[in-house]
């Protein structure tokens, strides 16, 4: 698999910066953008369907969609729209990626949803989805999703299946071979060792194997963390252990996974 590099865009700057800042990426060549969907402040939606107007060719992923906030139906609907939106780049790939992640506590609970069976539930969602984008009548019975005799109503659209890849965030041991086993692709967590990300990957090459796949069918993207400064590399080191403490203190997943002391958290 060819090595990349894509941006990754949360909600660090002005919105029309980061327009501006798309077109110059793609005008450099990097042919991908995530946008951010983890925390209460810039829906994905609205950004992915900015960044596919602005540019031509650069694909846009979901990075990630929590899985408790649209329902399947209305998820499918909606990447189906942006996809009749962007279309397919130069490579015949479709423009609009779909990452669906499982959320986390205290945020889940605080806005009244419950984060129940998480696997589970993950599980449903993406074949639900995947067989939406069929564009076929669906009917799916199951403990979180059920789907009686959808199908994705475009009366005067384009009608052809939706050939959008669906990735996974994940984190944990049993989400990453879930990744492996029914998704496009697995995106990987930052602020975690070189030795947690030898382990996620092997954990998605056992899922791949469980529905005949190897490891090099399975998209591979990971988060990276780079603090710069042109002139005061000390406050590029600030900067850096500032989010890093952030993360670790909101985000137990990251924490986990990061292999720190929870008591030096605390």
């Amino acid at each position: 698999m060819n090595s990349r590099i894509a941006l990754y865009f949360q909600d660090k700057h002005e919105i029309a910066y980061e327009l501006e800042m798309a077109k110059y990426a793609e005008s450099r060549g990097i042919k991908e953008i995530w946008q951010a969907d983890t925390r209460l402040a810039r829906d994905c939606v609205v950004m992915m369907s900015a960044l596919l107007t602005e540019t031509n060719n650069v694909r846009i992923g979901s990075g990630v969609l929590p899985i408790w906030t649209r329902n399947p139906a209305v998820i499918a609907a909606t990447w189906s729209t942006m996809w009749e939106l962007a279309g397919l780049d130069d490579t015949n790939q479709s423009r609009v990626m779909l990452g669906l992640g499982a959320w986390w506590e205290p945020i889940t609970s605080r806005v009244g949803e419950e984060r129940k069976k998480p696997l589970k539930a993950m599980r449903e969602n993406i074949e639900s989805i995947r067989e939406l984008f069929t564009m076929e009548e669906v009917s799916y019975a199951g403990e979180f999703v059920n789907l009686d005799r959808v199908k994705l109503d475009v009366a005067y659209g384009n009608v052809d299946a939706r050939p959008i890849p669906i990735y996974l965030g994940a984190t944990g041991p049993k989400m990453l071979e879930l990744a492996g086993e029914i998704c496009d692709g697995v995106v990987l967590n930052y602020i975690v060792t070189p030795e947690y990300i030898r382990e996620a990957v092997e954990l998605v090459s056992i899922g791949a194997k469980k529905s005949g796949k190897t490891l090099n069918q399975i998209d591979r993207p990971e988060l990276l963390v780079c603090s710069l400064s042109d002139d005061d590399p000390d406050e590029a080191v600030r900067t850096g252990k500032s989010l890093i403490a952030y993360y670790l203190g909101t985000e137990p997943h990251i924490m986990k996974a990061s292999g720190a002391d929870p008591d030096l958290v605390e």
